[in-house]
């Protein structure tokens, strides 16, 4: 990827900036939600921010309406999954986030595990599902309980535990409704984990305790009963280790500018990558603002960081 980033002392040297925010896929509330956010902090900066939301505008307005650069706050399929980051490049327009192609591994929960294994990163087994799968034969292979969910689908949207061989259908019919390209995933016990990173730095990881271990939709954004550790409570050196893995993990997807890795570590200290997101939540209950500010970055400061780093290419 060519770099085009510029460090911008003065916020206003940025020109005119569209915060892409909405969008049409089914995480359009989230993204709205995470765009008045860095809409406000943008401004607080004096930055001239503007919210833009493609679901109500045709993209090439951004071209004619004299935007100078894009902040990217589009969840999901539509925006975070290299559609939006291609059109944007063919305008010439710099954008927030990573690029064409990492956009559109990373939102394909499949290619990234297959990127992922070919470069001895550790994530749970899986196996594609069609209405013709052999439960049985799957849930053999990968144990129970397992997961299931859509492959291009983020925020636990379709996602299901599934307990029993006579549950997987109704839980791969749920994915199917979501999405085209469905996987069963072997479930790994253990801490739930989060590390975002932040150009070639990783933040502090996270530690999520969600009610009764379910970290679904509704706990990730509008319950206040899920915890979250940060400093994370493990040992400084394993924190490196899994820093050091993530920031790993992110190169062979070619990830740019700022993101966040799920993972779980077991028990016996082994960890396993889950997925990767190219442009997280920025709502007031995400992840990336929190570990930014357990490593002093105020969220208005982390915003401005983001922008600084647009591209194009």
């Amino acid at each position: 990827m060519s770099d085009a980033r510029i460090v911008q002392s003065d916020p206003r040297a940025f020109g005119k900036v569209a915060v892409l925010m909405g969008g049409k896929s089914a995480e359009r509330e989230i993204s709205l939600m995470s765009g008045r956010n860095v809409l406000e902090g943008l401004r607080r900066k004096g930055v001239d921010a503007h919210a833009f939301d493609p679901a109500e505008r045709p993209l090439f307005e951004l071209k004619s309406d004299g935007y100078a650069r894009v902040f990217l706050v589009l969840h999901g399929r539509y925006g975070e999954d290299g559609t939006v980051q291609g059109a944007l490049e063919v305008m010439g327009i710099p954008y927030t986030g990573s690029g064409v192609m990492a956009s559109a591994l990373c939102i394909d929960k499949l290619r990234t595990k297959l990127i992922w294994l070919a470069s001895a990163i550790p994530t749970p087994r899986h196996a594609v599902l069609t209405a013709a799968s052999d439960w049985a034969a799957i849930a053999k292979d990968l144990g129970l309980p397992l997961i299931v969910k859509p492959a291009h689908e983020g925020s636990s949207i379709g996602l299901t535990k599934v307990a029993s061989v006579e549950k997987m259908l109704t839980a791969y019919e749920q994915a199917a409704r979501c999405d085209s390209l469905v996987i069963a995933e072997e479930y790994i016990a253990g801490r739930e984990l989060t590390a975002a990173f932040l150009d070639d730095r990783a933040l502090p990881l996270i530690h999520i305790e969600a009610p009764q271990g379910n970290y679904d939709y509704q706990n990730k954004y509008f319950s206040d009963d899920t915890r979250y550790h940060c400093p994370s409570g493990l040992p400084v050196a394993q924190e490196q280790e899994l820093q050091s893995l993530v920031l790993r993990a992110a190169a062979a997807l070619d990830c740019a500018g700022w993101g966040r890795a799920d993972l779980i570590l077991r028990d016996d200290g082994r960890a396993f990558l889950l997925e990767m997101n190219t442009t997280p939540g920025m709502t007031g209950h995400s992840l990336v603002p929190m570990a930014a500010r357990a490593a002093g970055i105020e969220f208005d400061d982390l915003v401005l960081k983001i922008l600084e780093q647009a591209h194009v290419g």
